[in-house]
């Protein structure tokens, strides 16, 4: 027989983001689905893209080889909204601003979107080995993923945390000083676990007991370990755990941004892609696509003015 404790747990597990998100900011490691009903599904029926028309001054700038295949091959991570998601697990229709982004681009290069879903931490390796041309993941632009991979930005998101709602002990975390003591849960094989294990010292060199790291690879783990206190503490994307708090089933609270990062399309390091994809981006933002995608998705504070390929990590 099952609580209605438990009843609670597996319906949030079932339509909630747990938000193992890569990137400083960025790549969704999610599980879940959004579900069918409710604002992301909702959102996900609003069609910005199959009206827009093919912009010669991008496409021109394609390679010769792109545009006589006419597809481009996009490796994609999925898991819950805002940033890619299915909107059920049946038809496994794809939604989310990377999927908007992703087709809003393609409809302005005049190609065809061939998609595969990837586990977030293949993909990358797969640019390199021409698997993928395009990897879509929220992935953020970090110092490190810039000396193997180019990027083509399109918004702007970044670390944060969140803890359970009752939680009080745990204000915005600003420095990870504060995170001493305390496990912090977060995504295998993302930025986040990347950031704490490459600072673990700090706290044993402010003489305090180390934080400990657990990292999630499966669907619904994390969220649900925070959610039964075996952690203290999330670490993932700042619209992610933004979407994930303001849905009342999770019983989570958004601590707040810890840093800002570029997010990108993900591309192997030289790709001429790049110069098609930037024009593409920069049109929707001319013509006011990219704006409605945004607001969209409620991530409007994401926004950036220009794309950009392969900017500097924010500092």
């Amino acid at each position: 027989m099952r609580t209605s404790t438990a009843r609670r747990l597996l319906a949030t597990t079932a339509l909630l983001p747990v938000l193992a998100l890569a990137a400083c900011g960025s790549d969704p490691k999610i599980a879940g689905a959004a579900g069918t009903g409710g604002p992301a599904a909702t959102a996900a029926s609003e069609d910005l893209v199959s009206g827009l028309a093919r912009s010669e001054a991008a496409a021109a700038l394609l390679p010769e080889e792109v545009r006589r295949a006419g597809t481009l091959k996009f490796g994609s991570a999925f898991g819950a909204p805002p940033s890619a998601f299915y909107v059920d697990q049946v038809s496994k229709k794809p939604a989310g601003i990377d999927v908007d982004f992703t087709d809003a681009v393609a409809k302005l290069l005049g190609l065809t979107v061939q998609r595969e879903e990837a586990a977030f931490e293949t993909i990358l390796p797969a640019l390199d080995s021409g698997k993928y041309d395009v990897g879509t993941g929220n992935f953020g632009v970090t110092t490190a993923r810039l000396r193997t991979i180019d990027f083509v930005t399109y918004i702007d998101d970044g670390q944060g945390f969140a803890v359970k709602k009752d939680n009080t002990a745990l204000q915005p975390v600003t420095d990870l000083l504060q995170l001493c003591g305390l496990t912090v849960g977060t995504g295998a094989g993302t930025t986040f676990e990347t950031t704490l294990n490459s600072r673990r010292n700090v706290c044993a060199d402010a003489g305090r007991k180390p934080y400990e790291v657990k990292a999630f690879g499966e669907s619904g783990a994390l969220l649900t370990s925070l959610q039964q206190g075996r952690v203290d503490v999330e670490m993932s994307t700042i619209n992610g755990l933004r979407h994930q708090a303001a849905q009342e089933a999770s019983g989570t609270r958004f601590l707040g941004e810890f840093h800002r990062l570029d997010v990108g399309f993900a591309l192997k390091k030289g790709s001429k892609l790049a110069p098609a994809l930037q024009a593409a981006v920069n049109q929707l933002i001319k013509d006011g696509t990219y704006e409605r995608i945004l607001r969209k998705w409620g991530v409007a504070e994401s926004a950036i003015k220009e794309s950009q390929i392969s900017p500097p990590e924010h500092g």
